[in-house]
């Protein structure tokens, strides 16, 4: 098997080598990409963990190189979102760096399964899509947005809020990757949530990455549990890959739903990618309200991204 980070240099990219470096099964080969020129030098470094995964740094002449042979490519190349900043902001910038990168893509590992990290993920994904199609490869079960960061805060939110360990929650997060467009599906856990707590659950969830803006005060965005994320994601992919059952995860993806083209809900994932869509099961009437609500900005986001493409 092997994984290609695509922007390895980054906050993110960096924070997330190093789990995959640690993480990986043994004899999985990771290969860092990146335009910086730190990168043989991020790549040396981790190469002196004692782990057997092999390690290889490409500079910005050897994209090629980097996706020989890829069975796995993450995306988390691109610019962070600075204080004051919408996702929607990043646009002009990330999308292009995401074009580029899924032409490449598509002419070396056209079979590998991409995970798009680059935000905004809403948008970035439709790109990716409409490249692949442009280019007579997409394959809708192996093109993911990775909106599992919402997952992970919604879990420890939780988890502080009612004295659980985070590692006995487990939520679904559907809709998209940015402000109103995650939900997570709070009304599904079985706790003592009042209305109020609710809506202030949520808002904290679909704001959470501002808090962390705002908080490195000018100094970044999410990288290290944007990592944590990306890495639990490709985990998940990697097992499900090698034929492990019954691997599930909330993503971002092209799965006909009723909502949107791209939407994110539980999906099954299996040997070729998604195997099986899964209901996202019954909801609340806030919830229901609150998915209605976010619909014209998530299919707004996504014909932003089918534009830029296609003009």
């Amino acid at each position: 098997m092997k994984v290609a980070v695509l922007g390895a240099a980054g906050g993110i990219g960096q924070a997330l080598s190093l789990l995959l470096k640690t993480q990986l099964p043994a004899g999985t080969d990771l290969a860092l990409y990146d335009i910086a020129p730190v990168t043989p030098g991020v790549a040396k470094d981790l190469s002196h963990i004692p782990t057997a995964v092999s390690i290889e740094g490409y500079g910005k002449d050897d994209l090629g190189k980097a996706l020989e042979g890829a069975d796995i490519v993450l995306i988390p190349a691109g610019v962070p979102r600075k204080p004051g900043m919408d996702r929607a902001d990043l646009f002009n910038v990330n999308a292009g760096v995401v074009k580029h990168l899924a032409e490449q893509i598509a002419d070396v590992c056209p079979s590998a399964c991409v995970g798009i990290i680059t935000n905004p993920v809403n948008t970035t994904v439709a790109i990716a899509a409409e490249v692949f199609k442009a280019k007579g490869c997409y394959d809708k079960n192996k093109l993911f947005g990775v909106t599992t960061l919402d997952v992970i805060r919604a879990e420890t939110f939780i988890a502080e809020a009612k004295g659980l360990n985070p590692e006995d929650v487990n939520i679904n997060v559907i809709g998209g990757h940015s402000g109103v467009t995650i939900l997570p599906l709070l009304s599904q856990l079985g706790l003592d949530f009042s209305d109020d707590e609710i809506a202030a659950m949520t808002h904290r969830i679909q704001n959470a990455g501002t808090e962390v803006v705002e908080a490195k005060a000018g100094g970044g965005s999410a990288t290290l549990s944007m990592g944590q994320a990306a890495a639990r994601f490709c985990l998940s992919l990697v097992k499900a890959l090698n034929g492990e059952e019954g691997v599930v995860e909330c993503t971002y993806v092209d799965g006909g739903s009723e909502h949107a083209t791209l939407f994110a809900q539980p999906v099954k994932l299996g040997k070729g990618g998604v195997e099986e869509i899964l209901s996202y099961g019954e909801i609340s009437a806030y919830e229901k309200a609150a998915l209605d609500g976010m619909l014209d900005t998530l299919k707004g986001d996504i014909a932003k991204g089918v534009e830029f493409v296609n003009g």
